[in-house]
This record gives C-alpha cells, structure tokens and sequence, in this order.
C-alpha cells in the first residue's frame, strides 16, 4: 500500500484510541466508513459516462433559458429531498418521467450516489440490458442457466432501472417486469427509475404532432411495460415530473 493511502488519524489500522477521565479505548475510524462508500460505489455498476454525475454538475451553464433552468432546479431539488427522506418505507422508491435530454439518468445516479453515502448498497441496470441478460440465463441456446441478473433485479438494497419501457413489448417482457417490480413493491425495497414513455396521469402528453403536423398517439408506460406493473410503480414511487426543456445532447452538439 502507498504510504499516501494510508489514513493519518488510525495509521491504517481501521480505529482510533479515545481517551476519558479514567478509561482509555478504541473506536472505528472514519476512513473505515469512507472505504466502503468507495467500494459500495465500484460495485454499484455506474456506466463511465455517469460515474461523476451529481447534484452539484446537474446544472453549470448548458441552460441558457431562465424558465428552463428554474424549472430543471425545482426538480432537482424534489429529488434532493427525496434522498434527505431516504428511506421511506411509504414511498420507497423515486420515478423520473420526461422527454429524451431532460437530465433523468443524470439525476437518478446523484440520487444513487447520494444514498450510496448513506451506506446502502445500490445497482444500476440499464433496461435493455437487465431484460437481455436475464433472458440469457433462460435460453437453452446460450449453453447458461445464469440467473444472477434477475435475482440481482430482486435482491439488491436499492435497484436503479435506466430507460424503463425502453423494450419491444412481449408476454415474457412484460411478466419479467411485473414480477421485479411487484417483488420490489411487496418488500418495500426501494427502486429508481427513468422512462421516456408518457403517462397521462403523470402530466405528460401522450399525443404528439407528426411530421405533417397531424395528432399522432404515442404508446403510454401502462402499454409498455404492463398495466400492473405500472400500478404498481405509481404506489411505491414518488413520480416526479421532468420540464419541457430542449434535449441537453442535441444543444450540447449543436455548432455554434
């Protein structure tokens, strides 16, 4: 070990010596909690892209629109709140619902980080991928009967779905969906997720104008990932709302 990395309070040995009027003893140093913050998060899965994501980068200067930036700030600050409370056995779980280039998965992971902090043990899956890897350990063509991404899915201390509803709509999907979402929901095991898919009851708008400007209806989260799943969701999160803002990586790339 580099002499660098060693704690300068405990000298590396994990406890300080405390001493009172007539007893001396000896208590876990703080660099113990910090270390296991350090590996809660590496085990955590964060994609590079997101892995320094945090409240305080949320907004910079990328939003030169006042209303858009007091908006994205009245929702950041929902979600700071929902961490401050975390956990909360009545709503245990947070869903980010908006547009693509909104802030979602930017927001879910300073949430995640946050309650990584807090000593929790937390696992990002990205939907697609959970459903691919879990449908992977069921095929008998993959010569695997892997089953660790679903009971990850069920198991881990707070689950963080990316892109929910994100998936071509099948029986088997939409079964998978139900029961990690109905076994997270009956455990009070909290759950983070984003979704660019509408839900009316949300706020949001299920029908858009088509290129030729003509109404065009839009599948809702209920479509997508099933009507009790979704009910589900909807008692165990507090739903949060994303701003009518421009998409964040279109402005980021647009030439100036």
């Amino acid at each position: 070990m580099a002499t660098g990395s060693i704690c300068p309070k405990c000298g590396g040995t994990g406890f300080i010596i405390v001493e009172g009027a007539n007893v001396s003893g000896a208590k876990r140093c703080d660099c113990t909690f910090q270390g296991r913050v350090a590996r809660l998060e590496e085990r955590a899965q964060i994609p590079s892209l997101y892995r320094n994501k945090s409240f305080d980068n949320f907004l910079r200067g990328d939003t030169d629109n006042p209303i858009a930036r007091s908006a994205l700030t009245n929702v950041r600050l929902k979600v700071e709140h929902y961490v401050r409370e975390f956990p909360n056995q009545a709503r245990p779980g947070l869903l980010l619902i908006g547009e693509p280039g909104t802030g979602k998965t930017h927001l879910a992971v300073a949430a995640m980080r946050k309650i990584l902090e807090k000593g929790f043990e937390c696992l990002f899956w990205d939907y697609q991928t959970l459903l691919n890897s879990i449908k992977q350990g069921y095929d008998p063509a993959s010569n695997s009967s892997n089953r660790e991404a679903y009971h990850d899915a069920l198991d881990s201390e707070v689950l963080l779905l990316d892109d929910l509803g994100a998936h071509r709509v099948t029986d088997w999907v939409e079964d998978t969906v139900t029961s990690i979402v109905t076994y997270r929901c009956n455990n009070q095991k909290p759950l983070i997720a984003t979704t660019n898919v509408p839900d009316g009851d949300a706020g949001s708008t299920v029908t858009q104008r088509n290129a030729v400007n003509k109404p065009e209806y839009r599948r809702t989260l209920a479509e997508q990932i099933g009507a009790r799943a979704r009910s589900r969701l909807f008692e165990m999160c507090t739903v949060i709302l994303m701003p009518q803002v421009e998409d964040y990586r279109v402005r980021k790339a647009r030439p100036f």
